[in-house]
């Protein structure tokens, strides 16, 4: 709960942004500064250079000595994966010709340690930049915090002011390097806000991990705050309220106050079934970004992995991950899973997660262009390593395959007729194991496929509905738009409607049918899903318990009569505002603190 002593000195403001880990906070703003040392144009004598160098030396390795013990305490704490954002550094750091051009200005131009530093890291962020690519933009991070490390030991500064946290604080930065956000002290930070960034960055990755509430790519708007001003964070909506009035306080401290009293009544719902009041059982899956999330699934009672994303594989490296790598990670989370289903998705790389390296144009609609299943097809080799190391793993448990973005029949075909049984011959011919019977599917989020989805069926497997975007598509929105991205609303009839008829084909076409997106972690949208015909729903393992509990205390025939009047309408506000009052009238005790 929000602190009562604060004075409101200065006018509410709200800032948007994408929120990248759930949760709400309300606490005084820590406002990181934006620039850390500032190295004027220091020369050296002539006759002192080696001695600078040496100096240059030691710093750079008391740098990788404390970027390996990042690395091996992120690894203990959150995984191989996380650790590998370090090991990127480490590789950089120690890059041959990147610390021969600091030795070289030091020697041959007399430059210090420290101005040698920043003219060699600065040239390089500022090249970095100019290219428009959010992969690019993590490297210029990188850079940063590689700077930030060498100058802190050159000057002899003090450890960055975010370690020292005594009091809890909601932390407000430009861009936190991935450094900082591995180290940040949970019990400290109740809350991050970032002007940069998006939903694939360091930062985003890292606090999901963390399950700090986090919003990021918020845009200009720190100069506008003070240190110790209030801030509301909505990570859920992915709004900022700065220094809200004292009625958006006390609406917002009831939320956490009701919030707060369901933690422990909710950990009784983890392993219980999610069935309904009138028996109808709901499947209740996790969507996972890392191996190591698996066993995080399965304590908070998740029946399966419905959506592992597969794209940070990528992400976390300048190169492509090798087929063992892909092996080991799909390995790992069959083997936890024992038994349970996992639905692997293929790599979809859209316009927020583009990598220079897989030969894609820069495009002017990239959400339209060259992304998940047309780039996997396109690209060959990269999807040939991927599908082999699943079919690899497939043996070690319930695995299955998914591919993203399928807009035409012909392009499913061509990765499962084709691709797929091309992989299989491979397997088969060089005697390598594998399940020859792995079930095959889509996602279904493109209109084109939902309109067309009963020619799928004499091909899928099953079906996984993707909320995300196929609100996006349906409505003509890019949520990653600050100008459209308040018309993003899943609620909206036309959405409905499209959920609504894939259940009913894929009912008659007796195909199983799932769902996954943000929208599955939402509490009154599971009751129109449910209403409307899904049965097994995929979401963050932080929100498996709720789900639960939502489902144990209502019925079927509720679900199927708000699921029925809600498609009626013509307005998502409306329909937002009826599946509220709705749930509030069959399920009151869902609202209730504890």
């Amino acid at each position: 709960m929000g602190d009562n002593s604060h004075t409101v000195h200065s006018t509410m403001k709200t800032v948007f942004g994408i929120p990248v880990s759930t949760g709400i906070a309300i606490g005084k703003a820590f406002v990181q500064a934006t620039e850390g040392f500032r190295i004027p144009e220091q020369t050296i004598p002539a006759n002192a250079f080696e001695a600078e160098i040496k100096r240059f030396q030691t710093a750079l390795q008391f740098a990788k000595d404390e970027i390996i013990v990042n690395r091996e305490s992120t690894k203990i704490a959150l995984g191989q994966t996380f650790a590998d954002i370090f090991e990127a550094q480490l590789q950089i750091l120690m890059e041959p010709a990147f610390q021969g051009e600091m030795e070289a200005l030091i020697r041959n131009r007399f430059f210090s340690a420290e101005h040698a530093v920043t003219a060699v890291m600065r040239k390089n962020m500022d090249i970095f930049r100019q290219i428009d690519n959010n992969y690019i933009a993590e490297k210029v991070n990188d850079l940063r915090d590689i700077e930030k490390r060498l100058l802190r030991h050159l000057l002899g500064a003090r450890k960055e002011v975010l370690g020292q946290l005594s009091s809890p604080v909601i932390l407000l930065s430009s861009n936190l390097t991935p450094s900082e956000t591995a180290n940040l002290d949970k019990r400290f930070i109740q809350a991050i806000v970032t002007e940069q960034g998006g939903a694939v960055g360091h930062t985003a990755i890292l606090a999901a991990a963390l399950e700090i509430p986090c919003v990021v790519g918020v845009g200009e708007f720190i100069a506008k705050v003070d240190g110790g001003d209030l801030i509301i964070v909505d990570a859920n909506s992915g709004s900022v309220v700065i220094c809200p009035n004292e009625e958006v306080i006390e609406q917002y401290q009831k939320i956490q106050d009701i919030e707060t009293s369901r933690i422990e009544c909710l950990d009784s719902y983890r392993q219980l079934p999610a069935v309904t009041t009138d028996g109808t059982m709901i499947a209740i899956h996790a969507n996972i970004e890392f191996p190591n999330e698996a066993e995080n699934a399965i304590q908070r009672g998740a029946e399966g992995i419905g959506l592992f994303r597969t794209e940070f594989l990528y992400l976390i490296q300048d190169k492509d991950p090798t087929e063992d790598e892909h092996f080991e990670a799909y390995k790992s989370v069959a083997e936890t899973m024992q038994g349970r289903p996992v639905t692997i998705r293929t790599f979809d790389f859209g316009d927020d997660k583009a990598l220079d390296r897989l030969g894609t144009i820069r495009e002017h609609n990239p959400a339209l262009g060259m992304r998940g299943v047309r780039l996997a097809l396109k690209r060959w080799s990269l999807f040939r390593c991927q599908l082999r190391a699943i079919l690899r793993a497939s043996i070690y448990g319930d695995l299955h395959v998914m591919f993203p973005m399928i807009s035409t029949v012909k392009e499913f075909r061509q990765a499962k007729r084709m691709a797929v049984q091309e992989v299989m011959d491979e397997l088969r011919e060089a005697g390598i194991p594998f399940n020859p019977d792995i079930q095959i599917g889509m996602m279904v989020e493109v209109p084109s496929a939902v309109v067309m989805l009963d020619r799928f069926s004499e091909d899928a497997d099953f079906y996984s509905i993707g909320t995300n975007d196929l609100t996006q598509y349906t409505l003509a929105v890019d949520r990653g738009n600050s100008g459209v991205n308040h018309l993003f609303n899943v609620d909206d009839p036309a959405v409905l409607r499209m959920i609504w008829h894939t259940v009913r084909v894929a009912g008659r076409r007796d195909i199983p049918l799932s769902l996954c997106g943000q929208v599955g972690s939402n509490i009154f949208n599971i009751v129109t899903l449910i209403g409307l015909g899904i049965r097994t729903i995929s979401c963050a393992p932080s929100s498996i318990a709720r789900m639960k509990q939502i489902c144990r205390h209502i019925s079927l025939d509720d679900c199927k009569m708000i699921a029925r009047n809600a498609i009626r309408m013509s307005e998502a506000k409306n329909i937002q505002d009826y599946v509220k009052n709705s749930l509030q009238k069959v399920a009151p005790v869902l609202f209730e603190p504890g």
